[in-house]
């Protein structure tokens, strides 16, 4: 079993238990998946942009992405109905407490000047995203086969019903949150 699961289990669900106030561990928020997106406006110029950073999501998630296609035409943008915009990857089971655990534990301390993540990325249902401005930050992926310096949007979605409790759940994880003073 995979370390941060194996914590959520032991450790964090009794906490969690206790500070919600939740007599019922099955009421308890867990984590329900973990989405990685990659914008990629300059596919639609490029079409072998979408193999090279598909190249580096494989490595990242460890499954391959789905190519997101545009909705509607757009004129001003010089979009056409179809055409690939992006890549995305949802993360389940161990993988997504893989992702995870690497995330917390080897990324962000990687990070330049780092005083922990803003809690302003919670949606109102207790999702929350964390943008990161560049992919080379990931011990995976190659920085010889990166082209460009792409940004990606990392969304965990959880089970929670409001933002405080999800962001108890993340705290105990590991996430490490900006202290709010």
């Amino acid at each position: 079993m995979n370390g941060l699961k194996q914590k959520l289990a032991d450790e964090i669900s009794p906490k969690l238990q206790e500070k919600l106030g939740i007599k019922n561990k099955m009421a308890l928020p867990s984590l329900a998946k973990v989405v990685i997106s990659i914008g990629l406006g300059e596919a639609k110029d490029d079409s072998s942009v979408i193999q090279k950073v598909e190249s580096y999501l494989i490595a990242l998630s460890g499954q391959k992405p789905v190519v997101t296609k545009a909705k509607k035409s757009i004129s001003g943008f010089k979009l056409v109905k179809g055409a690939p915009v992006g890549m995305m990857v949802t993360l389940r089971g161990t993988r997504m407490y893989s992702f995870l655990e690497k995330l917390f534990n080897v990324v962000f301390p990687k990070l330049r000047d780092f005083r922990g993540i803003a809690t302003s990325g919670f949606d109102g249902e207790g999702n929350f995203t964390i943008g990161l401005s560049e992919q080379l930050i990931f011990p995976e992926v190659d920085y010889k086969l990166v082209d460009k310096v792409r940004g990606l949007a990392v969304t965990i979605v959880t089970t929670a019903k409001d933002r405080e409790s999800s962001r108890l759940l993340l705290e105990y994880m590991g996430m490490p949150f900006r202290k709010e003073t």
